[in-house]
């Protein structure tokens, strides 16, 4: 049953809403607690239908078959909606993430470029012509795969989410996205814009549902032809085996625990700046959080002082109000496991971690998941310094030498980002050689652009989101060879063989003698 004073919001397939679901999820805000709306949670049945529905309109070539020309206006024509929409947008994350609006207005502000850019990919795309041997011209050229599952996040709905639909559908691709159920509205609102840029029913299927569920369901289709994931590792084990079976391949962002490597060259203000702003950006809920602050010893004591007295300063509350810093984490789950990493960091015998300031669960107006931004001195092989809090629980480690800090960031499971702060420009071009990571940024962190591939190593993923590498993850490259030479005698009579052998040897003469061949 349908509550009609709490907004329904359903699947969106083959370019209109469908009737609710039997069975639907409340979507909850996590700043007040409050039910802000409510989804579908999508049964086997259904996203069986759907999967069949979406190779139906794949092979009927509305899009896959449509001319570069025509995937560039509807993609550029959808970033300028989107650039319009953006203030409403900015009201859905923040709602759905209890993430403050400062950093909303600021993220969402970018995210059409990416719709942009993809568009000029598609548009600019070339074929090749390889260097083959002899008489032959071979062209290379890239197609749509198909049918391909998208899983999103909670952490940026709308970021990730644009990512991988700009990419997919820039290559022709048919797409069936599967936000988190924790944050599903903002995606769900794509399917009316996508519609009004012209792009085809069916081409982009939006559904709802629990992972464990909905998200399973969908993974485990046998005729997918991709799946890009953005979870955690244990979601991308549990689908990797039926996609194995089935042979569909998988790109996937699995999360990291980023070292922010801070040498004692920097400016000890500059640096604490740095830290905040690579620790606490979404209340440390990204995949590139800056978990682990690797501080010479040199700075040390000066620079844990200083981030101490500014990190007690962070105004946490409303994520509404634009003077908010701090906003909520996801959920109450999310609230219990920062506590957790505190309690085993301060209280484990082994761990030996000491808390600097932080630490406990908040509220705001007397509701909401928060937590206090939390630091905790540690050492490197804390289960705090070696694991994904996805939270404001942030690790501080004392580093003796640049060795000691390059090996302590190479220290863990996960690969996926990391920062270098310093002054020195030859040791920036040293130590960003050394640190194992898909990104390194050096002065600075959470640097993010359409053209720029992300993505990790290790325990940090497969395939790259961003670029080149992403459009091309949605292409299959097929080779067409031309024959323009000698037809194939291969089981042509023995004569007929020996003949072609001697006019061969004549003709290799011929280029050294000048001697001819003039066979009868």
């Amino acid at each position: 049953m349908i509550n009609q004073e709490i907004p329904h919001y359903s699947n969106w397939i083959d370019g209109a809403y469908s009737p609710p679901s039997s069975s639907t999820l409340p979507v909850i805000n996590p700043a007040t607690e409050a039910t802000i709306g409510t989804v579908d949670a999508t049964s086997h049945d259904e996203v069986q239908e759907i999967v069949t529905k979406s190779w139906k309109n794949f092979n009927q070539g509305a899009w896959s078959t449509a001319e570069a020309s025509e995937r560039f206006a509807v993609l550029s024509k959808a970033a300028t909606l989107l650039r319009a929409r953006i203030p409403e947008f900015v009201q859905l994350e923040v709602q759905q993430t209890g993430r403050p609006i400062r950093e909303m207005r600021a993220q969402l502000a970018r995210i059409p470029e990416w719709l942009e850019y993809f568009a000029s990919l598609a548009r600019v795309q070339e074929g090749a012509v390889t260097p083959f041997k002899g008489p032959v011209v071979n062209t290379l050229i890239r197609l749509p795969l198909g049918v391909v599952a998208q899983i999103t996040p909670w952490n940026h709905p709308l970021l990730i989410s644009i990512k991988k639909i700009g990419a997919a559908l820039a290559a022709g691709n048919v797409v069936i996205v599967k936000p988190s159920e924790l944050a599903p509205i903002s995606i769900l609102q794509l399917g009316p814009l996508f519609k009004e840029a012209g792009l085809p029913d069916g081409t982009l299927q939006i559904i709802s549902g629990y992972g464990r569920e909905t998200g399973k369901y969908l993974c485990e289709a046998p005729n997918l032809s991709k799946i890009d994931l953005t979870g955690g590792v244990a979601t991308y084990q549990a689908i990797a085996s039926s996609a194995s079976l089935n042979m569909i391949p998988i790109t996937a962002e699995l999360g990291g625990k980023a070292p922010v490597c801070i040498f004692e060259s920097m400016n000890v203000e500059h640096a604490v700046k740095a830290a905040l702003f690579a620790s606490f950006i979404a209340s440390g809920q990204t995949c590139v959080t800056g978990s682990r602050l690797l501080v010479h010893t040199d700075i040390y004591d000066s620079f844990v002082e200083m981030l101490g007295k500014r990190t007690k300063a962070l105004r946490l509350g409303d994520p509404t109000d634009p003077r908010t810093q701090i906003g909520a984490v996801i959920n109450k789950a999310a609230v219990e496991r920062c506590a957790a990493f505190v309690s085993r960091a301060t209280t484990q015998e082994g761990e030996n971690g000491k808390l600097l300031c932080g630490g406990k669960p908040a509220t705001h107006a007397g509701k909401g998941y928060f937590f206090e931004p939390t630091l905790i001195e540690t050492n490197a092989e804390s289960y705090l310094a070696c694991n994904e809090v996805f939270g404001p629980v942030i690790a501080i480690l004392r580093c003796k030498s640049e060795d000691e800090i390059v090996d302590i960031a190479n220290g863990t499971n996960y690969a996926l980002g990391a920062s270098i702060w310093t002054q020195d420009f030859t040791q920036a071009h040293r130590v960003a050689g050394k640190i194992e990571a898909g990104i390194v940024w050096v002065n600075g962190h959470h640097l993010n652009d359409p053209s720029s591939p992300w993505g990790g190593f290790k325990d940090s993923g497969l395939g790259k989101e961003n670029g080149r590498e992403a459009y091309e993850s949605y292409t299959k490259v097929k080779s067409i060879v031309y024959n323009y030479g000698v037809m194939p005698t291969w089981f042509d009579d023995e004569d007929v063989l020996g003949n072609a052998r001697i006019c061969i040897e004549h003709m290799v003469l011929r280029t050294t003698s000048g001697s001819g061949c003039n066979l009868e």
